[in-house]
């Protein structure tokens, strides 16, 4: 977070745009309660009613949710999968068998036995690299502050007394404190903490409220009533505001609102370039309660459903049963439109307890993804089975993550086709046609990609991950990742070989990576003739509306120039003077949409 002054008085605070849109408001500062853990020793004789004090807090806040959940708004009772899921973690093993165990072992208070499960819990996701799943352990600590508030009687904040439309500043917001917020009283929210990918920002994206998270200590810099603007577009908090700024961000506000009702209005209409050229816009998902947002930003279906979340968010390997019932509830909810479920792609950088990893020093580079599977076979037919079920009960597609060659793509065929046999022996439905694909991650597989095309429906180019194996560069690493660059040239022209392979021998190519959804990057894109652009559901408008702006032909000439490009600053010269020619329409000042020559990002809305 950056503390800025800006003019005397007026001062800015900067995070992560959760939710976009622009609220002007006063501030409500909700101060949350932080339930101080003791430790108690108990007596052998109580111990057993101390292990009732905890299941009766368990059960109390089974309570609680249960009855949020009957009182969900009908926009995001789709969503009500978020606090099921909280509900299932009041009983994991992780958590209440183990506490329950501490309290029984080591003689000690409810409290203090629930921080040391906690703790345990924090250890294991401390071993995922995945900054999403990782995330996740939000979820089990919010889990454990609602037991922890029923244990000590300690009352969370509450709502129902604002009497105006406010500007909720809060440490953090769980997915049930957001369900409860009155969209009439509040305006929108900041916090101290959380990411983009929160379900608290999922459920505010869809209850349309603006929201800005990760400010870092917002709660410290805001007094209750001061005036506060909240850009959800641009990620910013501004306190105290003078006069000049206030009406400029009315501006912007109105400017949004008329945005947003044009785009909405036509993100269902299909993504197709002036000259004809059609481009399928679909999105990328992780949970089941993302599919409302999906549909209602006019996806025309999934095209990457990452399954990792089941096998990270509870202690042993999930059923072929657990799997096939979130898969053929996808597949439903999204038919007739297609599903692209991506194989697991977890190894030693991420924790599976039911399998037994050695500790790698370049997990990014060891046993994960397709390697992994292979290596596993009952885990890799455990999860092609639920797949192939689902696929009777919508249009299922599956892909199979980090193929670097040949041999890798057939023996995973071999064990679908084994799998398709046990099913039909068995008399178990399923699809008569399921696509297979890969995804393009490695440089290997740019080099190969003719013969790899012979062997497969469909690519999905990975560009995250590509551009960071191609580059050298780990993009997480704060020392290197300004050198983290979608625009150089080796990487367009690695993109452009793989299309060209997949397009030589009749078969699709996709691009799955964050690259997808940046508007800047469209027009190249659609030159370099992708079939599919697969996104995070809440950009899919503004990259349709791009779409519908240009013609082929005009994309395709810009894109032969920046092949030959020597560097990534030839590349952006070009592309921003297309841009400026092409699309001026998009860079509205009052959006702040102006385009940056040196930071060559374009701020998304």
């Amino acid at each position: 977070m950056k503390l800025q002054d800006d003019r005397k008085g007026q001062f800015s605070l900067g995070g992560v745009g959760a939710s976009p849109g622009i609220a002007i408001g006063r501030a409500f500062i909700v101060g949350q309660k932080r339930v101080k853990v003791k430790k108690r020793d108990l007596a052998p004789g109580d111990v057993p009613g101390e292990r009732e004090r905890f299941k009766a807090a368990v059960e109390a806040v089974g309570s609680y949710l249960d009855s949020l959940i009957r009182k969900m708004p009908e926009q995001i009772r789709d969503h009500a999968a978020i606090l099921r899921s909280h509900i299932q973690l009041l009983k994991d093993r992780l958590l209440y068998d183990n506490t329950l165990n501490r309290i029984e072992t080591e003689r000690v208070n409810a409290e203090w036995a629930l921080k040391g499960s906690l703790e345990e819990v924090k250890a294991l996701f401390d071993q995922v690299d995945d900054p999403y799943l990782r995330e996740r352990i939000e979820d089990v600590e919010y889990v454990i502050k609602r037991i922890l508030a029923e244990l000590t009687e300690s009352k969370g904040f509450s709502l129902d007394s604002l009497k105006e439309p406010v500007i909720v500043i809060a440490h953090e917001l769980s997915p049930a404190d957001t369900i409860q917020l009155d969209q009439e009283k509040v305006l929108g929210f900041a916090t101290d903490v959380g990411s983009r990918t929160s379900h608290a920002a999922i459920l505010a994206r869809s209850l349309g409220i603006p929201a800005v998270v990760g400010l870092e200590d917002v709660t410290d810099h805001v007094v209750q009533g001061e005036t506060v603007i909240l850009d959800g577009i641009a990620g910013r908090v501004i306190v105290d505001p003078d006069q000049e700024t206030l009406d400029k961000y009315r501006e912007k506000q109105q400017c949004y609102l008329r945005y947003r009702l044009d785009v909405i209005h036509k993100s269902h209409l299909p993504a197709e370039t002036v000259d004809g050229q059609r481009i399928m816009v679909k999105a990328n998902i992780e949970l089941l309660e993302e599919i409302p947002l999906v549909l209602s930003n006019g996806a025309e279906g999934v095209g990457l459903f990452r399954t990792e979340y089941l096998y990270l968010s509870q202690k042993g390997l999930p059923d072929e049963e657990t799997l096939f019932q979130t898969y053929r509830q996808i597949a439903e909810k999204l038919a007739p439109h297609p599903v692209t479920i991506r194989t697991l792609d977890i190894g030693g950088d991420k924790f599976v307890s039911d399998i037994s990893l050695d500790e790698e020093i370049n997990p990014a580079l060891g046993l994960r993804a397709i390697r992994l599977l292979l290596r596993e076979p009952e885990l890799f037919r455990t999860q092609l089975r639920a797949i192939l079920r689902a696929s009777a009960y919508g249009s299922v597609r599956v892909l199979f993550p980090l193929i670097s060659g040949r041999s890798e793509i057939r023996e995973a065929k071999k064990m679908l086709a084994r799998v398709r046999q046990e099913l039909e022996a068995e008399g178990t439905p399923f699809g008569p046609e399921i696509k297979v694909g890969i995804m393009i991650e490695v440089p290997t597989a740019i080099m190969v990609a003719d013969s790899l095309a012979k062997e497969v429906d469909f690519f999905s180019l990975g560009t995250n991950d590509l551009i960071q194996y191609s580059l050298a560069i780990d993009r997480i690493n704060e020392h290197v990742a300004h050198l983290y660059e979608p625009l150089h040239p080796g990487v367009l022209r690695m993109i452009h070989m793989a299309v060209e392979a997949a397009h030589n021998n009749r078969i699709e190519a996709a691009i799955c990576g964050e690259m997808a959804g940046e508007p800047m990057y469209i027009p190249i894109l659609v030159g370099l003739g992708l079939d599919e652009l697969s996104m995070n559901a809440i950009d899919i408008p503004r990259v349709k509306r791009i779409i519908r702006q240009v013609t082929h032909e005009e994309c395709a000439e810009l894109t032969q120039q920046v092949l030959k490009a020597s560097s990534s600053r030839e590349v952006r010269e070009m592309l921003m003077q297309f841009l400026h020619e092409r699309l001026s329409g998009e860079f509205d000042p009052a959006l702040g949409l102006k385009p940056d020559l040196d930071g060559g990002h374009i701020c998304p809305v």
